[in-house]
């Protein structure tokens, strides 16, 4: 992209390096930054640093939080004993957008995927297998992209940890097979955690 100022396109190089931006997008953004007042600015870049330096990993769930334990795992409300497993923060949004599930979160920060040289030992999974002890599960949900990479991650999960006393389900397959959480209605996803089902029939 030939621009006339070199500064103006080192910003759209550095925009376009966000997920789902390209150079017109990320050159429209610029443009946009250059006409805002420079206290927008300065707001802005404050909130980017404040992001990058001071957000947290909870200690139980491993979400982004502002403190060490989340507010979502600090909450009384919800139920300490049922466990969904889901792959990222933006799953956590999407099933707490729909408002039907009151337990916690486990999240895993991807799938195991061969392919992409990502393993057991690359995620979240022994701080899971210790929290199912600690914390005396008696439910596990697995909400993870209904995908190869997704049902294998589930499959090894459940063989590590099954045992007595513990339920698996997963969610019902109202999410079609192949796609994120991040992109299903709320209200499908909502009925999908409701109407999970025994993760013994998913894995026969």
């Amino acid at each position: 992209m030939n621009l006339s100022s070199k500064l103006l396109s080192n910003a759209v190089d550095e925009i376009s390096k966000l997920p789902g931006i390209g150079k017109s997008t990320a050159l429209r953004l610029a443009l946009h930054l250059v006409n805002r007042e420079e206290g927008d600015i300065d707001n802005l870049l404050k909130s980017i640093r404040k992001l990058k330096d001071d957000v947290l990993f909870c200690d139980k769930c491993k979400s982004l939080s502002d403190e060490r334990i989340c507010n979502i795992c600090s909450s009384p409300n919800r139920n300490p004993k049922l466990l969904c497993v889901v792959e990222d923060i933006r799953d956590v949004m999407a099933i707490e957008n729909t408002g039907q599930f009151k337990g916690l979160y486990h999240v895993l920060g991807g799938k195991i995927s061969p392919v992409d040289g990502i393993g057991p030992n690359q995620l979240n999974i022994n701080s899971l297998l210790q929290r199912v002890i600690e914390e005396d599960i008696n439910e596990i949900i697995f909400a993870l992209s209904a995908t190869m990479e997704g049902d294998t991650t589930n499959y090894y999960i459940y063989r590590k940890i099954k045992k007595e006393g513990i339920k698996f389900s997963t969610i019902a397959r109202g999410v079609s097979v192949g796609d994120n959480l991040e992109y299903t209605d709320e209200i499908t996803l909502g009925r999908s955690i409701l109407k999970r089902i025994p993760f013994e029939q998913t894995s026969t």
